[in-house]
């Protein structure tokens, strides 16, 4: 729980102080502690996973630098992911991770 809390202190600050994001999202989506132990029932915003930078997704438990590049370069050449079960043809995640991501992105 500590590193999804971590994560998740991590992603909306990020949010935030992204001045194209900072628009569009409302300064009330914050997480709170007692949403944080609580998978899949998170208040707040999700990071975009189509429009995330590298730093944003390595922000997310489970994605490293390179798991970040490869969605990255997924979506360039295949165009936006646009639900978990897609995040498994990411070279490098399967069904458990794809299902760990979807906690903390939206499509």
């Amino acid at each position: 729980m500590k590193s999804l809390w971590r994560a998740v202190a991590l992603v909306v600050p990020a949010l935030l102080l992204n001045p194209v994001i900072a628009e569009t999202v409302p300064v009330a989506a914050k997480v709170t502690p007692a949403a944080a132990k609580q998978p899949g029932k998170q208040q707040g915003a999700k990071l975009s996973i189509n429009k995330a930078s590298p730093e944003q997704l390595t922000a997310i438990p489970g994605i490293g630098q390179k798991k970040a590049q490869a969605i990255l370069d997924y979506i360039k050449a295949n165009g936006p992911i646009k639900d978990p079960k897609q995040l498994t043809e990411v070279k490098g995640i399967g069904d458990k991770l794809a299902a760990k991501i979807a906690e903390f992105v939206s499509f």
